[in-house]
């Protein structure tokens, strides 16, 4: 663990106030002051965000449907509009670039910038996150919050403090004491598996998790022991990761009812593949290795994978291996309540010259 480098880098980490939820009131004066859910009222619907009076009744988003309704009966369900969510993302990408080239996107309603060396030469962080914040409400019409701090970890805890609309502060020697007091819950990377792991430990706040020996951690969290013992102590020296590189690029769909013939089924995978070439085209990338997610009516959960020695030459390719892979493991004897492909070992780096892998039989 290096000693300075959180010491010496300014970080802000920006989250749009309940992103999807937010656009949809403020384009449609109606749903303002109201409970609102963005998703489908359906009995497999899941919410994808809920506004802030939706989260009073206890709505959250990944929560289905039928239990958010049940939590808030005057729920109001407004369709996904991805489209326009990115649109705005991108008009919030536009204001960071204005301060930053390091921008690490966490998601279409989040990011990291490191202000450490700025493009407005504002020498501080706090004030560049408040111009930021008054940015996007002047020209989205929406509100953020914002966390800074000498590192990542800090400013993401920070930001979620004083939500919504909210800026919090962490200096680099508030650092330990401000994570001390916060729930192992709270902890970006700890999530519910994990927290009730370090429960079950006697491992409720950051105060307990500093009381524990590396080693220990090592045993009990393997690979993120490490990552574990610093951030109980305020530390964290990653970087801030412009233009990082995705891991694989997917789709998957939610069946409202059961499939079990194979013709529904193999009809039902042609939307996901059209939708997963599409992100691809849109990352200008391809990859080496297919895999098929299956989820059975009873939540069991399987998947098969293929993998090329180069990368996957085109959308008909694509397609082939796909259905192949489903294929393969038909009939499944049971219903079918999600199916999705993935496309993984991403090339990012592509030339038309680039060498492709003809389809092969799997």
């Amino acid at each position: 663990m290096d000693d300075s480098a959180d010491r010496l880098r300014k970080i802000i980490h920006i989250d749009m106030d309940a992103f999807f939820a937010s656009v949809e009131q403020r384009d449609d004066p109606a749903l303002r002051g109201k409970p609102v859910a963005v998703g489908y009222a359906s009995a497999r619907g899941v919410v994808a965000a809920a506004s802030y009076e939706a989260r009073s009744f206890g709505v959250r988003s990944a929560m289905p449907s039928i239990t958010a309704q049940r939590k808030c009966p005057d729920l109001i369900f407004m369709p996904p509009r991805f489209d326009v969510y990115r649109e705005v993302s991108r008009q919030v990408r536009a204001i960071f670039a204005d301060y930053t080239p390091h921008i690490e996107p966490l998601s279409l309603d989040e990011a990291y910038l490191d202000v450490t060396e700025n493009l407005q030469k504002i020498t501080s962080a706090t004030a560049i996150a408040e111009h930021i914040r008054a940015r996007i409400k002047a020209e989205t019409g929406l509100t953020a919050s914002a966390g800074v701090s000498s590192n990542k970890f800090l400013a993401k805890l920070a930001s979620d403090q004083n939500k919504p609309d909210g800026l919090c502060v962490v200096r680099p020697e508030q650092g330990e004491a401000f994570v001390a007091t916060l729930p192992v819950s709270r902890f970006h990377g700890v999530g519910p598996v994990t927290a009730r792991k370090m429960h079950a430990l006697g491992i409720h706040t950051g105060a307990d998790l500093r009381m524990q020996e590396l080693p220990f951690l090592e045993r009990q969290f393997g690979n993120s022991a490490r990552y574990y013992y610093w951030a109980s102590r305020g530390r964290d020296d990653r970087p801030v990761r412009a233009n990082a590189i995705r891991k694989s690029i997917g789709a998957e769909r939610t069946f409202s009812a059961d499939l079990s013939s194979e013709s529904d089924l193999i009809e039902a995978l042609e939307p996901i593949i059209e939708d997963v070439w599409h992100r691809i085209e849109r990352a200008v990338a391809t990859g080496r290795t297919i895999t098929l997610k299956v989820k059975f009516t009873d939540f069991q959960q399987m998947t098969r994978a293929h993998s090329l020695p180069l990368p996957i030459a085109s959308k008909p390719e694509f397609a082939q291996i796909g259905r192949e892979l489903l294929h393969a493991q038909l009939p499944f004897g049971k219903g079918v309540r999600l199916l999705g492909l993935t496309i993984s070992n991403l090339d990012h780096d592509l030339t038309p010259e680039t060498p492709r892998q003809l389809a092969l039989s799997i």
